[in-house]
């Protein structure tokens, strides 16, 4: 199987992360973090009123947070990256590898039927291509 027809016939659906963890846009800095550390995870939705808003990863804390020397109540609205950038469920692989490139990011919220049920990220990507 080449490249491209391994690319092309894994989707999104096969290896994205169905659990989400999700906050307020009040939550702080803080206790985002403390939730990443103990989930093990590197990015957490941001929602407002149950609708995702934006996404809050370990890289807005370096460059938002430590870089800006913000302090750790700063509420995750002030530090998340919006709009949130999605990628349905049932598209390629290869789809959200280009989207993630194009757009400079690393985690993609997936979505079916317009509702976010996941996160694929590039160390998801990277996993997938070294089986």
């Amino acid at each position: 199987m080449s490249r491209d027809d391994f690319n092309s016939s894994i989707l999104i659906q096969d290896v994205m992360t169905r659990a989400l963890i999700t906050v307020n846009l009040s939550t702080t800095a803080l206790q985002v973090a403390k939730m990443m550390e103990q989930g093990g995870i590197g990015a957490i939705l941001v929602q407002d009123n149950s609708n995702p808003v934006g996404i809050v990863t370990d890289r807005d804390f370096a460059t938002k947070i430590a870089a800006k020397n913000l302090p750790f109540d700063t509420p995750v609205e002030k530090i998340m990256s919006s709009p949130l950038i999605t990628i349905n469920h049932n598209e390629p692989i290869s789809t959200a590898a280009q989207r993630m490139t194009s757009k400079k990011i690393r985690k993609l919220a997936v979505t079916e039927n317009g509702k976010v049920v996941g996160i694929i990220t590039s160390t998801d990507l990277v996993t997938q291509l070294a089986k």
